[in-house]
């Protein structure tokens, strides 16, 4: 099961997401998105939440108030963390999770420490997690390989389709370069220098009988 959320902060509305437990955790570990960014609250056990982001976008590109949500969502689903004051939440993109069979169920790493980010939260906010509440569903069920599955797929076709664009415009460039060049040519043909009149190759027309 997972559980999602809407941040209305911002328009349109952006979606955060958790898994139920732990060991739902590991699956949205494994089928994340490049596009999704990672939250969890920093050396305290709590919910992994997750924001999906466009495609191209980065970490600089969410909204502060976006930031904000995320990061008190996290906060509340900490039990330890609920209850504490000025806790840091780190957060960093989905690609950047390290997992290794030696870890336990739920537990992560990084590839690359660098590209962590902190968000320091000073106390819960009532008012953010009433209203993140409110739009609270949850969803059973969910094929998270196949969701994955189908975004690299449709990514693929759209990488085919870029590609046959290029070349189109590739050849359109080169047959519009030939044209020009052939044009260019003719006209240097039809320079009055190159050009012969009948009445200038030596001949009176007088003497012709």
């Amino acid at each position: 099961m997972v559980f999602y959320f809407t941040s209305n902060v911002v328009q349109p509305p952006v979606t955060l997401f958790m898994g139920l437990d732990k060991y739902e955790n590991e699956d949205l570990i494994k089928w994340g998105w490049p596009e999704d960014v990672w939250f969890h609250v920093y050396k305290v056990s709590s919910a992994h939440v997750y924001l999906r982001l466009q495609a191209g976008q980065t970490l600089d590109d969410i909204p502060s108030a976006v930031l904000e949500d995320a990061c008190q969502l996290v906060k509340a689903n900490s039990i330890n963390g609920n209850k504490m004051n000025n806790v840091d939440v780190v957060y960093t993109m989905w690609d950047n999770l390290k997992k290794t069979p030696v870890m336990e169920v739920g537990q992560v790493a990084f590839h690359r420490d660098k590209e962590v980010r902190k968000f320091r939260v000073e106390k819960r906010s009532n008012e953010i997690v009433n209203r993140l509440n409110k739009t609270k569903r949850e969803e059973e069920s969910i094929d998270f390989r196949a969701e994955r599955e189908k975004r690299d797929a449709l990514e693929r076709a759209d990488k085919k389709q870029a590609a046959r664009e290029v070349r189109e415009q590739e050849k359109e460039d080169q047959k519009r370069r030939q044209e020009e060049a052939e044009l260019r040519s003719y006209n240097s043909l039809m320079k009055a220098e190159n050009m012969k009149s009948n009445y200038d190759d030596g001949n009176d027309s007088d003497d012709f009988m």
